[in-house]
């Protein structure tokens, strides 16, 4: 099970042994396996919907691109990017600031260094705004095709 690139690996290795750091286990190594398995699985199911969504971001520059598409399409691919929009204002600035950064194509270092977050912390700092970003994106979905 693949998690893209090595510095992500080091990332959730790193998050793996300070999850187990104040643990005292009787077999630690089964431990930080197990709890890396685990956030390695958590990752494999959430990058497809992940992928999804970010990839919403570029939509914007698309639409300036195509100038051929549809009126029709046009027009659902405007809603997309103003769902986005909207999925990007419920998040918190700071997870809103990380993930524009990683989506920008930072590294997490230099996501550290331009917001002053650990860089030990801009992995998890990711996995949450990415859910949380899914999570409002989805809802204004549902909630647009209940209304629209």
């Amino acid at each position: 099970m693949g998690v893209g690139d090595e510095d992500h690996a080091h990332d959730l290795a790193q998050e793996a042994f300070a999850r187990v750091l104040d643990r005292d286990p009787t077999n630690a190594r089964a431990l930080i396996f197990r709890v890396a398995v685990n956030l390695a699985r958590d990752e494999a199911r959430t990058v497809v919907r992940r992928k999804r969504h970010l990839t919403l971001l570029r939509v914007e520059a698309d639409l300036q691109a195509e100038a051929g598409a549809s009126p029709a399409e046009q027009a659902q691919r405007s809603e997309a990017v103003e769902r986005l929009r909207r999925a990007l204002d419920k998040l918190a600035e700071r997870d809103r600031e990380v993930l524009l950064l990683w989506d920008a194509g930072l590294s997490y270092a230099d996501i550290a260094d331009q917001t002053g977050l650990a860089l030990g912390g801009i992995a998890t700092t990711l996995v949450r705004a990415k859910k949380k970003l899914v999570e409002a994106y989805d809802s204004l979905e549902m909630n647009d095709a209940a209304f629209g």
